[in-house]
C-alpha cells in the first residue's frame, strides 16, 4: 500500500496545495478546481495503492482529451451512431448508414462513431471528415480506427469504456443505433435507462434497420412481452424510441425533435423546457389538458428565463446563449419519462415552421 511515511508528508503536499489555491479567486470556476484538488489529495493521504493511482490517472488523461477535443464544437448538435462493426460495407445495413450520416450532415449536426469498422466506418464515410467524431477504444482486436476517421483530429483514443461512454452520453443530442451484438445492445440499453430514470435529458432514441429488417421489431416485440407486458417497465416507456426502417423517417425524427423543444433543465423543483419559439394559449391549454397526468402540482405555465438559470450554465449551452428562448414550466413528476416523450411530439407540431437550423444549441 502507498502511504505517507509520516505526518509531514501530508501537511508539506497541503502547505503546497494552499499555495496554488491562493491563485484560485483569480481563475473561472475556482470552487469546482479546488474541490478537485482537494479530492485527489485526500486520496493520496488514504490507502490507494498503485494500481488505484494508475486506474485515476488513466481516467484523467481519458476526460482531458476529451473536453479538449469536443470544446471547439459544444455549440453544434451532434448524432452518435453505433451499430456492429462486423457488418460488411456490401451489406444494406452499412449503406444506410452510410446514407443517413449524409442527410443529418446535410441538415447541419455533427455524426460521433465508436472509430471502428462495420457501421462506424459507415457513419464517417458518410458524414465525412470535417463532421466527424471518433471515440475510439483500446482493443487487443477488432478496434482498430476505419480508414475515415484515422488521420482526424477529432479522434480520441480512450483508455476505458466507462470514460468514452461518458463522452458519448455527455455530448450526444441524439442517438441512432443500427443492429449490432453486446455493444449495441449496452448503448440502447445504458442511454434508455438513463432517459428513463432522468438522469439523461431528453433527446431522439431512433433504431434503424435495413427496409424489411426485422432487427429492431423483434428487439421491441421482446421489451413489450417480458418488460411491459409483466409490468417491469411502464407500457409508456416505449415511446421513449422509435423504430423505422425509413431513411426519411430517421433523419426528420431527429431534426423534428429541435424544431420547437430546444432543450430542458431542472431548476429547483421546477423542470424547465426551453422552446425555439413561443406557443399561443390555445396551444398551452392543450398541453395542460393532454398532459395534466404528469405534474405533480399546477399546470403547465410559460415564462422567460429564470435568474437561476443563468447562475448554472449546464455543458450542453454556451453561458446566456439560450437566455432569450421562451420557456415552459411546470412541477414533472419525474417518473412518467415516456409521457414527457409524447408531450414533446406534441409540442413539436405546434408553432409556426421556422427557417431555424436545429444544429445550433
Amino acid at each position: 500500500m502507498a502511504s505517507f511515511s509520516d505526518v509531514n508528508d501530508i501537511d508539506i503536499l497541503y502547505s503546497r496545495l494552499q499555495k496554488l489555491v491562493d491563485h484560485l479567486p483569480d481563475l473561472e470556476n475556482n470552487d469546482l478546481i479546488h474541490q478537485a484538488l482537494m479530492t485527489v489529495l485526500q486520496i493520496a493521504a488514504g490507502q490507494a495503492d498503485r494500481l488505484d493511482w494508475k486506474i485515476l490517472s488513466a481516467s484523467l488523461q481519458d476526460l482531458e482529451k476529451g473536453f479538449e477535443t469536443f470544446h471547439p464544437y459544444r455549440h453544434v448538435r451532434k448524432i452518435s451512431i453505433f451499430g456492429s462493426a462486423r457488418i460488411p460495407s456490401d451489406s444494406p445495413e452499412y449503406q444506410l448508414a452510410i446514407a443517413f450520416a449524409r442527410c443529418v450532415v446535410e441538415q447541419g449536426f455533427m455524426v460521433m462513431t465508436g472509430a471502428g469498422g462495420g457501421i462506424m466506418e459507415a457513419g464517417n464515410q458518410g458524414a465525412g471528415a470535417e463532421k466527424s467524431f471518433g471515440l475510439n477504444i483500446q482493443l487487443p482486436f477488432e478496434q482498430g480506427a476505419n480508414p475515415f476517421i484515422t488521420h482526424n483530429d477529432k479522434l480520441i483514443d480512450f483508455k476505458y469504456f466507462f470514460t468514452r461512454k461518458l463522452f458519448f452520453l455527455r455530448e450526444t443530442d441524439a442517438i441512432a443505433l443500427f443492429p449490432g451484438g453486446f455493444g449495441t445492445q449496452d448503448e440502447a440499453f445504458e442511454c434508455l435507462t438513463l432517459i428513463q430514470t432522468g438522469k439523461s435529458a431528453p433527446i431522439p432514441l431512433v433504431l434503424i434497420d435495413k427496409p424489411g429488417g426485422t432487427y429492431w421489431s423483434e428487439w421491441d416485440a421482446y421489451i413489450k412481452k417480458n418488460l411491459a407486458d409483466r409490468g417491469l417497465i411502464n407500457p409508456d416507456d416505449r415511446n421513449l424510441y422509435m423504430i423505422t426502417d425509413d431513411l426519411a423517417t430517421a433523419c426528420s425524427a431527429i431534426s423534428d425533435f429541435y424544431r420547437v423543444y430546444h432543450s430542458s433543465r431542472y431548476v429547483g423543483d421546477r423542470f424547465v423546457i426551453r422552446l425555439n419559439q413561443t406557443l399561443s394559449e390555445a396551444e398551452l391549454t392543450t398541453l395542460n389538458q393532454q398532459f395534466s397526468d404528469i405534474l405533480l402540482s399546477g399546470q403547465i405555465e410559460t415564462c422567460a428565463a429564470l435568474p437561476e438559470e443563468s447562475q448554472m450554465p449546464q455543458p450542453h449551452q454556451t453561458q446566456d446563449a439560450t437566455e432569450h428562448l421562451p420557456r415552459l414550466i411546470f412541477h414533472f413528476n419525474q417518473r412518467d419519462h415516456g409521457r414527457l416523450y409524447q408531450m414533446i411530439r406534441v409540442l413539436n407540431q405546434m408553432g409556426q415552421k421556422a427557417d431555424k437550423h436545429p444544429e445550433r444549441k
